[in-house]
């Protein structure tokens, strides 16, 4: 087996995007890595707060029939941990990047057809943020539909993102916007990479009926200790 490999590439508007497949020496396990640019976005060796973000969202959704919203498909973990809840409904991820929707229809990666043939999931090629900020809302084929749950995964954190346009969805307009589209009840959930933030907690206090902060750890074998990031929960 080739210690390196690189399973796709191409230009995109923001730059060069590549998956990667390559074997951690240390570990001597496989690792798929995402990157754009000179920037790695993720890799599977770091994946339990994206697993978390799925499971704390979906712990706090009520009913037993619930339509969800991914925003950021990456590399399948939170929507792959949301359809363990049976009571799943629907599943619409949102990723802007063709690229990245295709690399999953292809099944390139070693858990893609699970996610993609779940006939709960649907694949949709947008702008999650546009989506937000419109009236007709995530479902491309069903305008102003509203969801139980949304789990977002694509920036970095709140502050460090991935395109300045992303900015407007982090304020009291942008959040409220986005409340729009849920359910009464419903769930948004957020990860970030940074600890939890007293000032956009308190921004989502303002928009949210209830919002919790959970850190969550895990084992990082390249430093020797545990690293934590932030998974948002807002009611």
């Amino acid at each position: 087996m080739r210690r390196f490999e690189e399973l796709a590439w191409s230009e995109t508007p923001r730059g060069e995007i590549s998956l990667r497949r390559r074997v951690e020496p240390t570990l001597e396990v496989d690792v798929y890595e995402v990157k754009l640019g000179d920037e790695f976005l993720m890799s599977s060796l770091f994946t339990a707060a994206e697993i978390e973000l799925a499971r704390l969202g979906l712990a706090q959704a009520k009913g037993e029939h619930l339509d969800v919203v991914v925003g950021g498909l990456g590399l399948g973990c939170t929507a792959r941990a949301a359809l363990e809840d049976e009571r799943v409904r629907s599943m619409i991820v949102v990723d802007a990047m063709p690229e990245v929707i295709d690399w999953h229809e292809r099944e390139l990666l070693p858990d893609a057809a699970a996610l993609v043939r779940d006939p709960r999931t649907r694949l949709q090629l947008a702008n999650f943020f546009e989506l937000a900020a419109s009236d007709a809302g995530f479902d491309v084929e069903t305008p102003s539909r509203t969801f139980d749950v949304v789990l977002l995964d694509i920036d970095h954190t709140p502050h460090h993102l991935l395109h300045p346009d992303h900015a407007p969805f982090y304020t009291e307009d942008g959040l409220r916007r986005l409340k729009r589209h849920l359910r009464p009840d419903g769930v948004f959930a957020l990860w970030s990479d940074d600890p939890p933030d007293d000032g956009f907690c308190a921004l989502l206090e303002r928009v949210f009926d209830r919002v919790r902060a959970h850190v969550v750890d895990f084992d990082n074998f390249l430093t020797g200790g545990t690293s934590s990031n932030t998974v948002y929960v807002a009611v």
